[in-house]
């Protein structure tokens, strides 16, 4: 499918993904704040905690604080909680959250670090979260971590990849999505991907998880875009990084693909300008500038001008 869209929509991370590895602890106020700043920019879904264990990580322990603070003000708006095991998705579905998003990962060092697993056992795990929501009426997302490299398998073949997502396909989730976890990929391994996809399932909703350590993040999602991919995960200001990844790096940031997208025709319903006071506030949250281009450098043409 590789023609223009009119649009495509974009689901801001950074409550959960962006934050996991600050190290900087973020009260429950200000990610309450944050997560109601994305959703008066416009956003629809927001993934907005994890419901991981708080010795893993310790910035998510607020998890059922953060949904009690928004629950009674946002429930039409799409709340995605992350769980990582059966535990995860009751809590996820006792504190509120009308989505439960649980990750697979592509390679088993990557599964063993990250949680003491292997990439099969992870994979069959799925059914048991898939049973909770299911029982509990809530959608599931499943996302595949390692799907584009691993930090240290290197390559990820694509047909273990897809072989990931046919399997997962059977629990009837409303949508997959394919992770850039160490942020390696390029355009070419995206097209590539999102062709595989779609010969798997026209009816399932396909994402893509972008990070933008080396730079290709933006690239990365408008070549997705044109693949036909359904939703992208970004985060305000770029922040992120997985705390098992040696190295990690932020999330592809929000502002800078609703700017090339805004510039290209490609409609997001997202408002630049709150996404990139945000990021501003943000930083003075975290007590640092945040990678995004765009928050730095600003509006082209200016909105002062």
């Amino acid at each position: 499918m590789n023609t223009k869209p009119n649009s495509v929509e974009l689901i801001e991370v950074a409550p959960r993904d962006g934050l996991q590895n600050e190290k900087v602890p973020v009260s429950t106020a200000d990610k309450i704040q944050l997560i109601e700043r994305s959703f008066a920019a416009g956003y629809r879904q927001v993934e907005v905690t994890s419901f991981a264990h708080p010795k893993l990580v310790p910035q998510m322990a607020d998890a059922e604080a953060v949904m009690a603070g928004i629950l009674p003000k946002w429930k039409d708006k799409v709340l995605i909680g992350l769980a990582l095991n059966a535990r995860g998705a009751e809590r996820a579905v006792a504190a509120g959250c009308n989505q439960i998003n649980y990750v697979c990962v592509a390679s088993d060092t990557f599964a063993a670090k990250n949680q003491n697993s292997t990439s099969a056992e992870l994979t069959a795990r799925a059914a048991d979260v898939a049973e909770i929501a299911k029982g509990a009426g809530v959608p599931l997302s499943i996302s595949i971590a390692t799907g584009f490299g691993c930090p240290f398998e290197g390559e990820i073949a694509l047909s273990r990849v897809i072989d990931i997502a046919r399997a997962v396909l059977v629990h009837d989730p409303v949508e997959i999505g394919f992770a850039d976890t160490i942020g390696c990929g390029v355009p070419t391994q995206v097209t590539e991907m999102m062709a595989a996809a779609h010969g798997l399932s026209r009816t399932v909703k396909w994402r893509m998880h972008f990070h933008d350590t080396r730079h290709t993040g933006v690239a990365n999602a408008i070549a997705a875009v044109h693949a036909g991919v359904d939703y992208l995960d970004a985060s305000v200001g770029g922040v992120g990084g997985c705390p098992f990844a040696p190295a990690a790096t932020g999330n592809v940031a929000a502002e800078d693909l609703v700017y090339s997208f805004n510039r290209m025709g490609i409609a997001t319903g997202l408002d630049l300008g709150k996404l990139i006071d945000t990021a501003h506030w943000l930083g003075g949250v975290l007590g640092k500038p945040l990678p995004s281009a765009v928050a730095r450098a600003g509006q082209f043409p200016s909105t002062a001008a």
